[in-house]
């Protein structure tokens, strides 16, 4: 493994902010750390920087203990939200700097400068300063200060979200191919869940100092372990509203509503508060019986090849998703169906998945 953590803690003084981590990320694997703000995933990146000591623990890159190492001797780059380029350098000699500070000769610090500006194409922009340049350019050149180190591991720290929204989707898939041209072992911090389901191979999902889940995207959209990562995964988030089990432990009902009984994948104890789960694009317009919602138009966003339902649903709100216009009026009734195979359960109590707590990820451990 590139990366190996193993129980690591970090306390400031009371305060307990990564709680027993344990993580392993492959050679050449994208990780992304996601979660809400102060979840610990900035801080957990900063550990492996250096930047921040370890409480308890220990930390392996490329099978050598770094725990105790100064960032200096990790052999990681870090590229920051905030590009923190000197602004009286140009673009070559902020991108060279690091290499003048360990005393290479002109001629390596130029050569490996002109192969770090040929890969991220700012041959053009050596001679710039940072005040000449876009947003983008910035950040590439952020990154060119960190390749032309050629170290172990590459960390980001939310280095797209100082940019605008068009800006931001390009860069992605810009740092992605980095990424693979590179061959590079990366460790990606954000708080847009969008960006780690389009660019990382694995997902780290924080909560409150700990790993609440982690794999691959798609299984923890599929899969989630609990409801925390069920409404964080996803875009627009997952339904998730109340029911109860009927007697015959095999079907649900939402609390206060009339409808039909819902289907379970599993056999329940009757009378048990659960709640329901159902993405908003697993959600269709149904005319029939069997599985559906009796809801009323509460309301409605288009953007023109999408439109997205606001619904109320037994005094609930629900989200549905259609890929295409839809011409209706607040206040209009609306038979919602859906795919019993799609629907999520959870324990009400401890929010854990009871559908896939057999076959997800673990909710903490290794990868």
């Amino acid at each position: 493994m590139q990366i190996t953590l193993d129980g690591l803690q970090k306390h400031y003084g009371t305060y307990h902010a990564l709680k027993s981590i344990d993580l392993a990320v492959p050679a050449g694997q994208f990780v992304a750390l996601v979660g809400p703000s102060g979840c610990g995933k900035s801080t957990l990146l900063r550990t492996i920087a250096g930047l921040e000591a370890i409480s308890a623990g220990t930390l392996r890159i490329a099978g050598e203990d770094v725990t105790r190492r100064p960032p200096r001797q990790r052999d990681v780059a870090m590229v920051f939200q905030s590009y923190a380029l000197y602004p009286h350098m140009t673009v070559a000699e902020n991108m060279g700097y690091a290499l003048k500070l360990r005393r290479l000769n002109r001629t390596d610090i130029a050569r490996r400068t002109q192969v770090a500006a040929a890969t991220l194409g700012l041959e053009a922009l050596l001679g710039r300063y940072p005040r000449e340049l876009s947003g983008g350019q910035r950040q590439r050149v952020a990154m060119g200060r960190a390749i032309v180190r050629d170290p172990k591991v590459f960390l980001f720290d939310e280095p797209l979200s100082n940019l605008d929204a068009a800006l931001r989707v390009h860069m992605r898939g810009e740092l992605r191919d980095l990424h693979d041209r590179l061959a590079a072992t990366s460790v990606y911090v954000t708080h847009d869940q969008i960006e780690a389901m389009t660019m990382a191979d694995h997902v780290v999902v924080m909560r409150a100092g700990r790993i609440e889940q982690q794999g691959r995207p798609l299984d923890l959209y599929d899969r989630p372990a609990s409801r925390f990562v069920a409404g964080f995964i996803g875009s627009p988030a997952m339904n998730i509203l109340p029911g109860t089990v009927d007697p015959s432990g095999r079907a649900a009902r939402l609390d206060g509503a009339e409808g039909p009984l819902l289907s379970l994948p599993m056999l329940l104890e009757p009378g048990r508060p659960v709640l329901l789960g159902l993405r908003p694009e697993h959600l269709r317009l149904s005319q029939e019986g069997g599985a559906r919602f009796d809801g009323v138009v509460d309301h409605i966003e288009s953007t023109g090849s999408t439109t997205f339902v606001k619904l109320k649903v037994a005094s609930q709100a629900m989200v549905m998703t259609l890929a295409r216009r839809l011409d209706v009026t607040l206040g209009d009734p609306m038979q919602i169906g859906f795919d019993p195979a799609d629907l999520h359960i959870f324990d009400r109590e401890s929010e854990a998945s009871l559908v896939t707590q057999r076959d997800a990820p673990p909710r903490a451990g290794r990868a």
